[in-house]
């Protein structure tokens, strides 16, 4: 498996993480979890948006996808 493989494997498992915690906060009635749920989404948005920056930086630099010259 490649790296930019690895790396979409990886965007998405964040996004689905991210919407779980989006639904377990909108589900709870326990202000205490319902803000710690809150937490963790924010930082799973950081953490989507760093891998997508990652997976765009080895996409548009891997030689692979570079025509011949």
């Amino acid at each position: 498996m490649t790296v930019q493989a690895d790396l979409e494997k990886a965007v998405a498992a964040a996004q689905s993480a991210l919407g779980t915690y989006g639904a377990f906060s909108a589900s709870t009635q326990d202000e205490t979890a319902k803000q710690m749920f809150k937490d963790m989404a924010t930082d799973m948005e950081r953490h989507v948006g760093q891998l997508r920056g990652r997976l765009n930086y080895v996409t548009q630099n891997n030689t692979m996808n570079k025509p011949l010259s």
